[in-house]
């Protein structure tokens, strides 16, 4: 094997002459590679053994057929990859063409099933109901809406462009959809590594917030595009943005700039700082995610996002970016604690029974007094949080109303935040002893009288043995002792005695509107009703036996100013005769004076109720009331767990007493209706003697009353002159 040195600067001529060329060839010549040339025309190479070899006379035919092998290999390499990228260029061509195409055809498509355009129009803007308390302060706003429209130069300039800045930074300059845009975004995207920017313009997102769900479908994006446009078409950019602003979902309930700006900062729109701005315009991208009330530090990150974005296009001046940051948005504490959301929800629930559907604003005044709120309020969550833990109390209620019936404090729960179910008006639980009081005044109205006697001793009804929660028996007993010590076994003998289905109605006659089972276990309390109706039904007692049916409503006003609702008396007529009314009080009142509830005693005042437990400390009740008013407190779980041994004479009398005694501080003492301290007070002799007829409003003789029972006038001459005492 021969290997020829080639010097720089020489090459093999095709007719084996070497050239100049500049570099050593170390290749080998056709004839010296092993096995010879390639195929049967290679010359061999020549042999030692003296054999002739046709290679040395025709040298130059190996040479000719490897020169050309040499110079073309290379081009059609680059050839192959340039045709390659070629064809992948054509074909990337027509498939972006044909993609065009058919999402256009399908754009077409979609905006052929949409209703007409010149059909469409801006929605009308749900109304708003602004709930005020009794002295016309706001409490709250309620409505799909949670905000009156702002205009946009009654904005300050960096507020829309702080949403301009983060949510569609091209806004002035696109026509509704923006591709540009969109590669912006997810470019900045991938660089920050998180969604800091998004790709839907606000044209879109006022047309998906318009006229659209919020489903995630390719049909709904291809419509969101064409209402998109047709906005773009419509309304100037401003229009636009103004729109937007007041339609935008803020969380908390807060729809638009404005009921955003007061939720969250106490404000009105107009006044907005720049930090707060900020932190508004990052909201709308996860307004639960980034709730400032629950998530301040993931509001505040992202609010620092806005800031940056608006320094970038030149909205705000670095320096003003970094004063924002350095003083982040504060959010205002709500001062009512959130109680007022149950009494923002009962308002709803009435409304449209008062005023009928509402399409407009309005503004609903409510018989809450926000002061005695605010005590109703302290009171539960306070004492829950002291012993809450300890006992195994999970929540409560209170309720307070005037005696004829005006709501003034509804607290549902120990935390609107944690849970909107509103146990004073919706939460139906066994009232226990708290129902007693319609047993006795049945009695009463059949012709017994306080001072009647009974006997409190084991009793057996068909197999149920109802006991006294001390599982002790008096023997006989009046009833004003037995009421006031809450003894289960006359309450029993009672309700046997004047018929179950006497004291449910008189519950149904008092205020009760839930159903009740007119069995022999009537007497222990337990169908279930709902706080606010029992603390109604307690109201004849404290109004000289006049109806009150709850209200919270007291008027409602459009946003003319024109009145649409104004509150009424109620039309019904007395439910419980005077005299019965003065027995009930002085045996209600002795339940504070000595008996189950004496921690709710307030001094000064004549205060009268009744306390309730029911079975296994499930729940507990403290109901009563002055001249002045009537108040109720629930305790229990949600579940229907038991507490710790916690009683109606226990913490739901204090929680009441606190509440009581706070609220007729700055009062002066008013005795209960019928008492014997009331000079206006005048017995009617028939009612004296007879008991009362709920249906035809007049006496009738009393059933059953035997000759051992005092008359009604000798009972209240014992009492005035203090015999039988």
């Amino acid at each position: 094997m021969a290997v020829k040195e080639r010097t720089r600067g020489e090459r093999r001529a095709p007719g084996g002459e070497s050239r100049p060329r500049g570099t050593l060839d170390l290749r080998l010549d056709p004839a010296d590679r092993p096995g010879g040339p390639a195929g049967a025309k290679r010359p061999r190479k020549p042999s030692t053994a003296g054999k002739s070899s046709t290679a040395s006379k025709t040298p130059a035919a190996p040479a000719r057929a490897a020169a050309p092998v040499e110079r073309k290999a290379p081009r059609r390499k680059r050839r192959g990859f340039l045709g390659f990228l070629g064809r992948m260029v054509y074909w990337g061509v027509v498939i972006a063409i044909w993609t065009g195409v058919a999402g256009l055809a399908l754009l077409v498509w979609q905006a052929a099933h949409l209703p007409p355009i010149q059909s469409l129009d801006v929605p009308k803007r749900p109304p708003t109901i602004q709930i005020t308390g009794i002295d016309g302060k706001p409490l709250a706003t309620r409505g799909e809406m949670g905000g009156a429209a702002v205009p946009l130069k009654a904005l300050p300039p960096y507020l829309p462009q702080a949403f301009i800045a983060i949510e569609d930074r091209r806004f002035r300059a696109h026509w509704g959809i923006d591709p540009a845009g969109i590669a912006r975004a997810a470019l900045a995207n991938v660089l920050r590594r998180g969604v800091s920017q998004g790709g839907s313009t606000i044209s879109q997102q006022l047309a998906k917030n318009l006229f659209l769900t919020q489903e995630r479908t390719m049909s709904r994006k291809l419509q969101e595009v064409v209402l998109a446009l047709w906005l773009e078409h419509r309304f100037t950019k401003d229009q636009i943005l103004e729109l937007y602003l007041n339609r935008v979902y803020f969380g908390a309930g807060a729809y638009g700039v404005e009921a955003a700006a007061q939720r969250y900062f106490g404000k009105p729109a107009r006044q907005l700082t720049l930090a707060e701005s900020a932190m508004l315009a990052g909201l709308v991208k996860s307004p639960a995610r980034l709730a400032p009330t629950r998530h301040l530090s993931a509001a505040r990150k992202r609010a620092s996002l806005v800031l940056a974005a608006m320094a970038e296009e030149g909205f705000i001046t670095r320096q003003s970016a970094a004063v924002a940051l350095a003083r982040p948005a504060e959010v205002v504490q709500r001062q009512d604690g959130g109680s007022i959301g149950y009494v923002a929800d009962y308002v709803m629930d009435v409304l449209d029974d008062l005023v009928g559907h509402v399409e407009d604003d309005v503004s609903v005044v409510t018989t809450i007094d926000p002061v005695m709120q605010r005590l109703a309020e302290r009171a539960l969550t306070e004492a829950l949080a002291r012993d809450g833990a300890r006992l195994d109390i999970g929540q409560g209620a209170v309720v307070a109303m005037s005696p004829d019936g005006a709501v003034r404090a509804l607290v549902g729960g120990r935390n609107y935040a944690d849970s909107q179910y509103n146990r004073a008006v919706t939460a139906r639980r066994q009232p226990g002893s708290a129902f007693k009081p319609f047993v006795y005044l049945t009695a009463l109205e059949r012709g017994l009288t306080p001072d009647s006697i009974r006997d409190d001793a084991p009793i057996q009804i068909k197999g149920w043995k109802p006991e006294n929660y001390t599982h002790e028996y008096r023997g006989p007993v009046s009833l004003t002792t037995a009421l006031a010590h809450s003894i289960n076994t006359v309450a029993v003998r009672l309700a046997l005695e004047v018929g179950p289905k006497a004291v449910a109605d008189t519950a149904h006659r008092l205020g009760i509107t839930s159903r009740i089972e007119p069995n022999a276990s009537i007497a222990l309390g337990t169908s279930e009703v709902t706080l606010v109706e029992l603390v109604s039904a307690y109201a004849p007692f404290a109004n000289g036996g006049l109806p009150a049916r709850p209200v919270i409503v007291e008027q409602v006003r459009s946003a003319t100013g024109k009145t649409l609702y104004v509150r009424r008396a109620d039309p019904r007529g007395r439910v419980v005769a005077p005299a019965h009314v003065a027995m009930m009080n002085a045996m209600l009142e002795e339940v504070i004076l000595s008996g189950s509830g004496r921690k709710a005693q307030i001094p000064g005042w004549q205060a009268a109720g009744k306390t309730g437990t029911t079975q296994d400390f499930k729940d507990a009740w403290f109901i009563g009331f002055t001249g002045r008013l009537v108040a109720g407190v629930w305790l229990g779980n949600d579940d229907s767990s038991s507490m710790k041994k916690v009683i109606g004479g226990g913490l739901p009398a204090e929680i009441w007493g606190r509440l009581m005694r706070e609220a007729h501080r700055d009062f002066a003492p008013t005795d209960l209706p019928g008492g014997l301290r009331d000079p206006n007070f005048r017995w009617s002799e028939p009612e004296l003697r007879t008991p009362f007829d709920r249906d035809t409003g007049r006496t009738v003789p009393p059933a059953g009353r035997g000759d051992d029972q005092p008359s009604l006038d000798s009972w209240f001459l014992d009492r005035l002159f203090g015999r039988g005492r």
